[in-house]
């Protein structure tokens, strides 16, 4: 199957008693036993639930996974992923990531003995040079979040198992529609589907997707005993959303490509982050391992010619908000809002400046975005 027929039949067949055609919403929390020992695969909705499942089974077809599990939040996928390791374990992590993702790994997790080393992952072999001995996991978000940096999956995922430690990428920007990462031998890809996967703005979740039956027995149990999976309603949310995945994931790109074109060389504007520039320092490296650019573009006013409120309170579609991947287009600024939880100096060591802002753009038609920007530009 295609990748868009895929997204619309996978987990869809589950009422054999009706027929539906499309996936019931199963919201009981316990499930009957048959006797003591015998049920029909599910027992308890934390466990494991129909709906829920039929979401897992769409996502792990997408990614190519063995498997996938579907948690309550990006942040509970994030969780549950570093739940895999233990006191005194090493990771390697890129230095501009969400700043959620950060503030979990910097301030909670470092706390139980586990130790993060952020670096610019753009050159592989800054990773080499981070391992030790003691280095269990290699953490890549690519493109990162909010400057698009580019990381070479294969050859980080390549470092990473050559030193036994487990490869796991953040695939929430580019989705498995422009970005496949467990082709390039990743062993972990993780999503917030709250953003592209889900689409609406309605919902958040999040997704485990692992590359082995040993990864994804961990993971569930991670998943189950941590009690982070997804409730059925939102998992019912995600799959409804991601059956139109390719044909918006599609409109994003366009629209995205014109308004970094627009901003490119604007006046006021110091630096344009879009991997689909040929401008970009990772284009060629983008158009190896990606079959698209996707829907986030990022900026850098000059210094001191334009105040950003001004700026956000001249949009009329470009709605100020945090999260990404609706089909509305949103507008922030990182360092005061999506990543201001990262310490001041780790932004700074990121790039991320107090002039930088991120759109996420949405399907609406081009022209009236355009006209947007120019209009609040003035």
């Amino acid at each position: 199957m295609g990748f868009n027929t895929k997204a619309v039949h996978t987990g869809v067949a589950k009422d054999s008693q009706y027929k539906s055609v499309t996936t019931p919403l199963y919201t009981s929390s316990n499930f009957a036993f048959s006797d003591i020992s015998t049920h029909t695969g599910y027992d308890y909705t934390r466990s494991g639930n129909p709906t829920r499942r039929a979401a897992e089974e769409n996502i792990a077809t997408l990614e190519e996974g063995v498997d996938a599990r579907c948690t309550s939040t990006g942040m509970s996928a994030v969780t549950g992923v570093l739940h895999l390791l233990q006191a005194g374990d090493h990771v390697v992590c890129g230095n501009d990531i969400y700043g959620g993702t950060f503030r979990l790994m910097h301030s909670v997790f470092s706390k139980m003995g586990i130790v993060f080393s952020f670096i610019d992952m753009r050159k592989a072999q800054n990773v080499t040079e981070a391992l030790r001995a003691n280095t269990k996991m290699v953490w890549i978000e690519t493109p990162s979040n909010p400057l698009l940096n580019i990381v070479d999956i294969e050859a980080v995922a390549a470092i990473a198992r050559k030193h036994g430690a487990i490869s796991v990428v953040d695939n929430t920007f580019m989705t498995p529609y422009y970005q496949k990462p467990i082709r390039l031998g990743v062993d972990i890809v993780l999503h917030s589907t709250t953003k592209y996967i889900n689409g609406h703005s309605d919902v958040v979740g999040g997704a485990i997707v692992s590359s082995s039956k040993t990864l994804a027995e961990q993971i569930q149990f991670n998943v189950n005993a941590l009690g982070i999976g997804e409730a059925p309603f939102d998992a019912w949310l995600v799959l409804r959303g991601v059956k139109t995945l390719g044909l918006r994931m599609e409109q994003h790109s366009r629209n995205a490509m014109a308004v970094a074109q627009f901003l490119d060389g604007h006046p006021s504007i110091e630096t344009v982050y879009y991997p689909g520039l040929p401008s970009h320092p990772g284009h060629d490296l983008a158009k190896r391992q990606m079959s698209g650019f996707g829907g986030m573009v990022s900026f850098d006013f000059k210094p001191n010619t334009i105040d950003l409120n001004v700026f956000f309170n001249r949009l009329t579609y470009f709605t100020l908000a945090e999260s990404l991947g609706g089909v509305e287009s949103l507008v922030e600024a990182p360092y005061f809002m999506s990543h201001a939880s990262m310490t001041e100096s780790a932004r700074t060591e990121a790039g991320i400046k107090q002039t930088n802002v991120r759109l996420s753009v949405g399907i609406e038609d081009v022209n009236d975005l355009l006209d947007d920007l120019k209009s609040a530009l003035k």
